[in-house]
């Protein structure tokens, strides 16, 4: 996959992972269009890029999905890198009767994977007309093991690298089309502060994992502690028959 030249719209691109994303694929002269919730984020983002613009809007939200692909598809043809990367995330104690597990579990699965699907399917015909296009879904070192604390954005995440490796078996014969997983583990950001992010590997880190992985058309990209894991676990699963 080239990385340079590209048009690349990055969901959740205003802070953080997706931030760092930006930094790294517009410097190295890729046009970049971020989105995001808050439009002072996202012109505050707009400072530290270059060749960038913003569309807000709530990726969870199904009206919004539809105005920001049409926008794409009107003002931003050119399109041919997605990288779903907005995403929810709570500490959800499951003996806690008072707690209500459920509807944190439902913004979480809405946000991290089934609005993923969604845009994907809206965007698709517009990446399937280019000479070189991508996907790139940002996952988790979750998607292996869930915890007590995160247990239901855990499975949010597995669900997402199901579908992820169910799509790249769909384009397997589309040699213009490549469907990449991203796995961070913990990153220090302010998506992460809660559950102890300070202690995570720095966002620049994940973007520069990203950065070799295109260039090296590799669709599997575990970063820092994942490494370890998805050497032992993706052999096994790969066998398995599909």
């Amino acid at each position: 996959m080239k990385t340079t030249g590209n048009t690349i719209f990055i969901s959740g691109g205003s802070a953080g992972i997706g931030l760092a994303i930006a930094k790294k694929l517009s410097g190295a002269g890729n046009h970049i269009i971020i989105n995001g919730r808050d439009e002072a984020r996202l012109q505050h983002a707009l400072k530290e890029l270059n060749s960038a613009v913003a569309i807000q809007g709530d990726l969870s939200i199904k009206a919004d999905r539809v105005r920001i692909a049409e926008d794409l598809r009107t003002n931003h043809p050119e399109v041919n890198i997605v990288i779903n990367n907005a995403g929810a995330a709570f500490m959800n104690d499951l003996s806690d009767t008072n707690n209500d597990a459920a509807e944190k579990a439902y913004h979480e699965m809405n946000t991290n994977y089934i609005s993923v699907i969604d845009f994907t399917a809206l965007t698709l015909p517009l990446l399937l007309q280019q000479e070189e296009a991508a996907i790139v879904n940002v996952s988790s070192i979750a998607v292996f093991r869930s915890n007590k604390y995160l247990p239901t954005y855990s499975a949010s995440k597995a669900a997402l690298h199901s579908y992820t490796q169910g799509l790249r078996d769909t384009f397997s014969d589309n040699e213009n089309l490549n469907i990449y997983e991203l796995y961070p583990p913990l990153v220090n950001t302010g998506f992460s502060a809660e559950i102890g992010g300070a202690n995570g590997i720095p966002a620049s880190e994940v973007a520069d994992e990203l950065f070799i992985a295109l260039e090296k058309d590799q669709v599997e990209i575990p970063v820092g502690d994942t490494k370890k894991i998805h050497e032992l676990v993706i052999p096994v699963t790969e066998n398995v028959p599909h």
